[in-house]
Parts: C-alpha cells; structure tokens; sequence
C-alpha cells in the first residue's frame, strides 16, 4: 500500500471514531470509552481544523490528538459547549500541541472553569488522579451571547442557553452545511445526568434550540452518534418529561413517604426506566446516576410546587 493510500485508510478510520459511530464525511468525530463515552468533533476550516470540546482526560485527548493529527492540517481553533469536567479535562493536550488556536467559550464556562465553584473538578482529580487536571485550561477567547464567531475562516452562529444539564450551554451552528454542535443539550440513546435539578431549564432549552436553528440538517450531540435534529430532539424532550412523569407521584403528600421518595419508590422508578431506556449507557461512570438523578428531581419538583412553570415543563 502506498503512503496516499495509507493516509486515506487513516483518516477513514478516524472520522469512524472509536465508540462504533458511521463515518461523516463533513466532521470527524472520536469518542472515548464507556461508561461515559463522550464525543469530541473536529470540522474542516480554510485555515486547518475547529475542535468541539474537549474530552474528559489527558489520555483520551491524546489518544484523539492522534487521529486529529492524521489528518495533516493545524487545530487552528477550540470551541467549548459547557463546563462539565467530561468535555474540558482533555483541553490541556490540544493547547499543548496548538498553543495559539483560541479557546472559546461563554462567561459562565470561562468563570466556572476558572473558579470550579461546584468543586466538580476536583472531585474528578480525586477520582481520575493526574489523568484529569484539577484545574482545565481556562478559555481564553470569550463568547457574547449569540455572537457569530470566526473560526480559521469558519464562521459559526451561536446561541447560548441557560441552566439545564450544566449550569450553561452554548450551541455551535454552521450554516453553510447546517451541522449543529449542541453539547449535552442533547443526547443520543444515553443516561443523562440530571444532578444539577434543572430539567425544567433543559426542556425549555431544547424548544429555544429548535426555534433558534430550524434550517439544521445533522446534529452532534456530546454524548452518542449524531442524527436529524428534530428526532435528537424529542427523544431528549420525551426521555426528561417521562423521568419527571415516573418521579411526580413521590413527592405528593398522598405517596408513602409524603414528599420524600420512599426505596421502594426508587426501585419501582428505576425499574421502569431500565424497561423503557435499556440501551442507553450513563453519560457518567457513576454507579449510583439514577438514583441520584431521581433525588434531583424530586427536589425540583418539590420547589416547583408552590411556583409557576414554563408550559414546556407541565404534565
């Protein structure tokens, strides 16, 4: 085989990924293991390539540097979705192998990456050791709402998004090929992880993101293959309404345990949600995400008792 032939069989096998994903000839894609596999996406620019996120460890960004590197062309920009430890952890590899492409990301990112006040990353320090940086690379370039952005010649439209599965989200558009980079506003067949109890915040964020980028042809979500916008979508709509559906009646003075979930009710709530999604691995190498999501919601919905409510979030 010669050395054209060789690169072509590369760089096909790195636009595949590394998680079973098909080949897309627009954007190349590598996904890190499970439990927990999450996606980081590189699309052709003028000026080389612009990265979308950037994994949870050092040794998954360097496993992704390679393939990145196959292709022969500079990362000559990184933009960031939101600041979960998942898609930050592994930005220091690529600022080390391309020091001068900007790091974009809104202020809330920015902020919460430089301050961790949730104390997210240190946690996964503790957790994954030097494989993940108790402190991230801090975004250097920063978004203004809605702002479009050049990126090596690249221009993406985005749209920023308020509290849901993180405390923000910024999506990424394209226009001229209508790819729309979402984060973990949007799912594919995962778990989510519901921790931060803000699933009315995400439902009315995924009606804003449909409203905002209607002309959207694919979407890429951060976690699982990426798909037609629409569907992407409603499943991740249909998945949050029936988790908050299964855990209202829990928190009713009328339940067994009044407002307080009961294990019992726990099991009955797991068991139906293992019936309905049982091929949807966790977003999170968590053992206990389920129960931990369930706790989340019933304390957003126990706030959300004696207040008004979006429609988006209504039984």
């Amino acid at each position: 085989m010669n050395m054209r032939a060789l690169l072509a069989v590369v760089a096909s096998a790195v636009l595949a990924g590394c998680a079973g994903q098909p080949a897309d000839a627009a954007v190349g894609v590598f996904s890190s293991d499970n439990p927990g596999s999450v996606n980081v996406y590189w699309m052709t620019a003028p000026e080389g390539l612009v990265l979308v996120d950037g994994l949870r460890t050092l040794s998954d960004g360097r496993r992704a540097l390679a393939g990145i590197q196959a292709t022969g062309r500079p990362v000559v920009a990184i933009v960031v979705t939101h600041p979960h430890p998942d898609h930050v952890g592994g930005l220091a590899v690529f600022h080390h192998a391309y020091p001068t492409a900007p790091i974009y990301a809104d202020a809330v990112t920015t902020q919460t990456v430089r301050d961790d006040p949730l104390g997210f990353y240190a946690l996964t320090h503790q957790q994954l050791g030097d494989d993940h940086p108790a402190r991230p690379v801090v975004p250097d370039h920063l978004l203004a709402p809605g702002a479009t952005v050049d990126a090596g010649g690249l221009r993406l439209e985005t749209a920023e998004f308020g509290a849901g599965e993180d405390v923000t989200a910024v999506a990424y558009y394209r226009p001229d090929t209508g790819a729309l980079f979402a984060g973990d506003l949007v799912g594919n067949r995962v778990t989510p992880a519901l921790l931060e109890g803000h699933t009315c915040g995400w439902l009315t964020g995924l009606d804003q993101l449909r409203a905002r980028f209607p002309a959207a042809k694919r979407l890429y979500p951060g976690h699982g293959a990426p798909g037609e916008p629409a569907a992407l979508i409603d499943a991740q709509r249909d998945y949050l309404r029936t988790v908050r559906a299964l855990v209202r009646p829990s928190t009713t003075d009328a339940s067994p345990g009044g407002r307080e979930v009961t294990p019992d009710e726990q099991r009955s709530i797991i068991a139906e949600l293992d019936r309905r999604y049982a091929d949807h691995p966790s977003v999170a190498s968590l053992p206990d995400l389920r129960q931990r999501n369930i706790q989340a919601v019933v304390g957003e919905l126990l706030a959300e008792s004696s207040a008004p409510v979006p429609a988006a979030c209504r039984p």
